[in-house]
């Protein structure tokens, strides 16, 4: 199971425990924000991406969604999502679960400054029913993510 292996990842920071897994899902922002009780805006969504170098995560707040000229501009080229049938295998994650923990080797995490409007923010914990709960700074340290700036709110 996915989730397993976050928090086998988790478990260096000591942050295994934080994993929650829900009796219902939690694949979309509006699904894990009804089962967090919690605000949309607060989801740690993450979403892949192929590059010219290589696939890359973006993990960004709920309420906000890819501005395509500042990926252009971050990134140096247009906003190409990975196709869902083959995020798992590029990603290591499926659909509904992708998560920045332990990702496969090669893909590069970055993470929308859109986050640090909040003290704490949920992302997906590798499957379509968990998340865990930690602040923007704990986010960074656990992923190695970059922040960037590449999302506007909807």
């Amino acid at each position: 199971m996915s989730s397993d292996r976050v928090k086998k990842f988790l478990s260096a920071f000591g942050a295994e425990g934080r994993v929650r897994e829900f009796p219902v899902s939690s694949a979309t922002v509006e699904l894990a924000a009804a089962a967090l009780s919690t605000t949309p805006s607060r989801i740690a969504k993450t979403m892949s991406f192929l590059l010219k170098e290589g696939p890359i995560v973006v993990v960004a707040a709920g309420d906000t969604k890819i501005d395509n000229a500042k990926f252009k501009a971050a990134f140096g080229e247009k906003a190409r999502m990975i196709p869902a049938a083959d995020v798992e295998r590029i990603v290591g994650y499926p659909v509904g679960g992708v998560c920045p923990f332990g990702v496969n080797e090669g893909v590069k995490i970055f993470l929308d400054t859109g986050l640090k409007r909040f003290d704490t923010v949920f992302p997906a914990c590798g499957s379509a029913n968990s998340a865990a709960e930690m602040t923007p700074e704990e986010l960074e340290r656990f992923t190695g993510g970059a922040w960037t700036d590449v999302c506007r709110l909807v």
